[in-house]
């Protein structure tokens, strides 16, 4: 019990700390990291190079690929205001359709899952959050909007990397897991366009545009749940929000028409719209065309990496550092070719990135110390503890918990990856323990991971940064976990069911 106690007083202290005392991210997030250090070293024996190491690793783990993953979408996002693209952007929006709140959908919901699925690591909130916020959307819901509806597709982010690191954890099939995943979440999937416009605009403005949020879930549900259940984890995100973009823009475009409501696109040629789009429609080329789906390009630049043990303790991981098959360097080259397109110099694109550094210097410190955070309690053995603990409370009620576990792990982390890495392995051993298929509890805590993304301090202080709502993450937080709350009742439930 002494060590289950401990084991989550770092949690519960970032909880109290961002929820009650209203602190800024950073200086909770670095107490966070003191008070995880002083229980593994005084507690669970922890040694001090061992201590040092583990942050160490954190620390480094932060830094690539996940802040530069973040650097390179702010700096992308910065560089289209610097050069006046996103007032062509913002006119263009506002001509595929007047109704703010199909904008919302088109941007957040499915822009955001296509860079989820692309990317990951933040840029499906930091980007369309920053998007949003220019176009006048009120920050904080929309923050909150984002990081609700990103919740879902965290499973098969970054080309399904997360669900194929579960895969090989475990030894089991990544269709498999796809599928089982993809079948728990079809409900939560389905309501979070729902919970977008509700956010953003409220009961009336959910009353207005629920046909159109409706078309939004159908539209994205449907063909990445086919994708998942028969091709694999890699492309249910993308195929989706591809199909749900197309859709949303033929059906605005056409009841604009309809509308008589023509004007807004009138004065912008293809060439200025290409060039405006430049940076976002290169992310996409760039992104697809050197991800596992072309292997010819994808191969090479994986290659291009570098391996580090820095951990001195027992069952050391290896930082594998991906210096050129990494979302943020292609995103940085894509906003970087995209800048020069739309005729900005290589000074003022410098100028750009410098500022851009600079003016996240709190987020990168944030983001440090939560791996930090996640880094000790893992190595130290609190985050098992508190997972065996559960196990062995819940008995053959665990696959009701078994989501919690996973949102535990995304809370602390902000990744999928991080989260099949810390609990894929005991997921896998409890579910033989309670009898249950091991396939159907591994996608439980792929599930409540995404879940437990949309309260982490690391996604919080990105989609802050991008909204210029930095030192306001604990109000972020407070509007956004009654959602997690709902979500991870709703995934117990159907875990519960389905085993």
């Amino acid at each position: 019990m002494v060590n289950f106690i401990l084991s989550v007083l770092p949690i519960v202290w970032l909880v109290i700390a961002l929820c009650f005392l209203h602190m800024e991210g950073w200086k909770a997030c670095g107490l966070t990291a003191a008070v995880s250090a002083v229980c593994a070293v005084l507690h669970f024996g922890m040694k001090g190079g061992e201590l040092v190491s583990a942050a160490g690793e954190g620390i480094l783990n932060a830094l690539w690929p996940i802040c530069i993953v973040i650097i390179a979408a702010l700096f992308v996002y910065q560089l289209t205001l610097k050069t006046g693209a996103m007032d062509i952007i913002k006119k263009m929006l506002s001509g595929v359709s007047g109704d703010r709140m199909m904008i919302l959908l088109l941007i957040g919901w499915g822009f955001g899952n296509f860079l989820e699925g692309m990317a990951g690591f933040g840029t499906a909130v930091a980007i369309p959050a920053g998007i949003l916020v220019a176009m006048g959307y009120d920050p904080i819901p929309a923050v909150v909007a984002c990081l609700v509806v990103n919740s879902t597709p965290t499973a098969f982010g970054s080309v399904g990397v997360p669900t194929s690191t579960a895969a090989g954890i475990t030894g089991l099939n990544a269709i498999a897991i796809s599928g089982k995943i993809v079948i728990m979440q079809t409900v939560l999937t389905f309501i979070s366009p729902f919970f977008m416009v509700l956010i953003a605009g409220g009961k009336d403005a959910l009353k207005k545009s629920f046909g159109n949020a409706l078309l939004a879930a159908v539209s994205f549900v449907v063909p990445q749940f086919i994708s998942a259940m028969f091709i694999g984890p890699e492309m249910p995100n993308i195929i989706g929000s591809v199909v749900c973009m197309l859709v949303l823009v033929a059906i605005s475009v056409q009841k604009e028409k309809k509308a008589g409501n023509t004007g807004a696109l009138q004065g912008i040629s293809v060439n200025e719209a290409l060039t405006a789009w430049s940076p976002f429609l290169l992310i996409f080329v760039i992104l697809l065309f050197t991800s596992s789906i072309f292997p010819f390009l994808h191969q090479p630049l994986a290659a291009v990496s570098s391996s580090l043990t820095l951990y001195t303790g027992r069952d050391p991981a290896a930082l594998h550092f991906a210096w050129l098959d990494c979302p943020g360097v292609k995103i940085c080259l894509a906003g970087i070719i995209g800048g020069r397109i739309q005729k900005a110099g290589w000074k003022e694109i410098g100028s750009v990135f410098v500022r851009t550094v600079k003016d996240n210097v709190k987020t990168i410190f944030t983001i440090c110390s939560v791996l930090a955070s996640a880094r000790i309690m893992s190595y130290s053995g609190m985050i098992t503890a508190i997972a065996v603990m559960l196990v062995a409370w819940t008995g053959s009620l665990y696959p009701l918990f078994s989501p919690l576990i996973g949102m535990i792990g995304g809370f602390v982390t902000g990744s999928g990856t991080s989260t099949a890495v810390l609990f894929g392995s005991l997921q896998q051993e409890a579910a033989e323990a309670v009898k249950v298929d091991p396939v159907w509890l591994v996608a439980a805590n792929m599930a409540g991971g995404g879940i437990g993304k949309m309260i982490s301090p690391q996604n919080i202080a990105v989609g802050c940064a991008a909204s210029g709502l930095s030192g306001k993450e604990s109000k972020v937080l407070s509007k956004t976990f009654p959602y997690a709350f709902l979500f991870i009742v709703i995934a117990g439930i159907l875990c519960m069911a389905g085993a």
